[in-house]
């Protein structure tokens, strides 16, 4: 079931501080500054902390760094003045939050939690949004105090999302993604009947793009390169295809691009996909993007022994396939009322 968005609390920022600067500790090498910032920054949106890096108003080693940069023991960071939220005034995440995200729970070890992430919640608060599965995990789990997003996954997108316990632990997983070792693979339902075959995109992707204000990524050739591998499982007509999409690479809405690149954009995809057959789909009960992380395979931290997590297909993405099976010749009811009525003309 998809999580209930507008219910979350949004914390108002009211203390400051003065310029601070921080030492990059033995267990903070290896990591971005991105995710470095953010749990330095602990209450700061994460939009203003990127803000912040594009401004150029935090260094590392008294020089400007990019939020990907990879700190190094040592390295001396200028943490600027920011807002924070007043801790008399920040709200934690809600009770019934936190249990459906312990709900959720695929999967647990000394260094790694496996959640199936409900469609429609976000991985991290941020965006007008204060909580998100990391805030109401930690909130549920006070006993672990360094737990970290691996990566991360699209607020409508649902299925498997790790998360990491310890450091240690998440800079190994940090490191088998850069090494592109990682195994992840999507169900994808795209719009249209899937003439490609088993297709490998290798496109580059650019994420400064700006339609009416709003981030776009598009594929440009300056961009870093996208690899994703697509697969037909199921055909629906002339309607729809259900594919599996194998990740090479890990880059913001890399499927959803990639696939409306290839000219069969995700079912549901409000941003980068087709309005009309979305409407002719949302009579079979889609209402949602209909994309999802099924499994995801990585090697234990500190270990060769390999991991492999899946998380089922949910209840209202089935229910969407069963009634594009139950449709005589999988065609939508409203691409039936056309039919009939050219034929009546």
């Amino acid at each position: 079931m998809a999580y209930d968005r507008s219910r979350a609390a949004v914390d108002t920022p009211r203390s400051s501080e003065k310029v601070r600067y921080v030492v990059a500790s033995d267990g903070d090498a290896g990591q971005r500054l991105d995710n470095f910032l953010l749990r330095s920054l602990k209450g700061v949106p994460r939009t203003h902390v990127y803000r912040l890096l594009r401004k150029g108003e935090v260094r590392v080693n008294s020089r400007r760094a990019r939020p990907d940069q990879r700190l190094a023991a040592g390295d001396r960071v200028r943490l600027p003045p920011v807002r924070r939220p007043d801790p008399a005034e920040t709200t934690r995440p809600r009770s019934d939050l936190q249990q459906a995200v312990v709900d959720a729970i695929l999967y647990e070890d000394a260094d790694i939690i496996a959640v199936n992430k409900p469609a429609g919640l976000a991985v991290h608060g941020g965006s007008g949004l204060s909580h998100g599965v990391i805030e109401a995990l930690r909130a549920a789990r006070p006993e672990l105090t360094e737990l970290d997003l691996v990566h991360r996954l699209d607020r409508e997108t649902s299925g498997c999302l790790l998360i990491a316990k310890r450091r240690s632990a998440l800079r190994d997983l940090h490191a088998q993604l850069r090494g592109s070792t990682v195994e992840k693979r999507y169900l994808a339902l795209v719009c249209g009947h899937w003439q490609l075959g088993h297709k490998r995109i290798e496109l580059a992707l650019a994420t400064d793009e700006r339609v009416r204000g709003e981030r776009h990524v598009a594929v440009r050739g300056h961009g870093q390169m996208a690899v994703s591998t697509f697969r037909p499982l199921q055909f629906f007509g002339r309607l729809a295809t259900l594919m599996e999409v194998d990740l090479g690479t890990g880059k913001t809405h890399q499927i959803r691009v990639h696939a409306a690149h290839a000219g069969f954009p995700v079912a549901g995809d409000d941003k980068y996909g087709d309005r009309e057959r979305n409407a002719e789909l949302r009579e079979f009960g889609l209402h949602r993007m209909f994309l999802h992380s099924a499994s995801i395979g990585v090697t234990r931290p500190g270990s060769s022994e390999p991991l492999s997590v899946s998380a089922p297909l949910p209840e209202d993405l089935r229910e969407v396939l069963d009634a594009l099976v139950r449709a005589p010749k999988t065609r939508s009811p409203a691409a039936r009322r056309r039919a009939r009525s050219a034929a009546g003309r």
